[in-house]
């Protein structure tokens, strides 16, 4: 008679168990790996969103509020007669001033020309913010901006008329995506009447104050969204004015 063997084995089916049970468990770890990763692409893209709108909120108040009470040359037409103006130009989709600040150097270099316009979005869906810089090298170089002095068409006020803003590949592209960008100027009036705000500067004094009204094409709750900015002048508003006390 033969005694019967004790040796143990694994069948088919607890095999596949275990690996069926081992493949689930690996799905698992790889789908938890790919919700969390997927959790901080989002997490990381909000964050630097916001960063985006705050450091565009810190340029535009830092360019507006390095604003200098600077003159320009302006002549109609070549070797023509000159007018000296304050060099500024405000319009409702349009800015041109010159700045102590700028992206390229900071609050170190040299002064700018800084040109803002609002231009039409990709695909023409909403707007965006760009704008140019280059130096200011005087009355001189300013003046090559300027088209000569003209009544307004709309307040017949004699204000200067300037070259249109042009876009080009060194445009920098300040905010996109906005649903609407627009300039308006403080304007002090004579006592008792207020200040008033005006989407066309045609004074001969710079602004007490520049708004820029931003607005976002798709408004998300989770994310910091672009807000109106109100940047004060602190600087002297009377460039044309000379401030040497006359001799006695």
């Amino acid at each position: 008679m033969t005694r019967p063997s004790s040796t143990s084995g694994v069948t088919l089916i607890e095999l596949l168990i275990a690996v069926t049970l081992l493949g689930l468990l690996s799905l698992g770890v790889v789908i938890s790996i790919r919700i969390a990763l997927s959790a901080m692409g989002k997490t990381e893209s909000r964050l630097m969103a916001n960063r985006r709108v705050s450091s565009v909120e810190r340029i535009l108040e830092q360019e507006i509020s390095g604003i200098m009470p600077v003159t320009a040359d302006c002549h109609a037409v070549p070797n023509g007669a000159v007018t000296r103006i304050a060099f500024f130009q405000g319009e409702a989709v349009s800015l041109r001033l010159a700045s102590t600040y700028s992206l390229q150097q900071g609050s170190r270099g040299l002064p700018m020309i800084l040109e803002f316009k609002v231009i039409p979005g990709e695909d023409n869906a909403g707007v965006r913010l760009v704008v140019n810089e280059r130096w200011y090298t005087g009355p001189r170089g300013a003046g090559d901006t300027c088209l000569g002095v003209r009544p307004d068409p709309v307040t017949g006020v004699q204000a200067p008329r300037f070259v249109p803003i042009q876009i080009g590949p060194d445009s920098f592209v300040l905010a996109d995506k906005l649903a609407y960008c627009r300039f308006s100027f403080r304007e002090e009036r004579e006592r008792p009447l207020p200040p008033r705000w005006v989407t066309l500067w045609t004074q001969k004094t710079l602004p007490t104050a520049i708004r820029i009204e931003l607005a976002p094409l798709a408004p998300d709750a989770g994310r910091l969204q672009p807000v109106t900015l109100t940047v004060p002048i602190r600087v002297t508003r009377l460039p044309m004015e000379s401030y040497i006390a006359p001799p006695t």
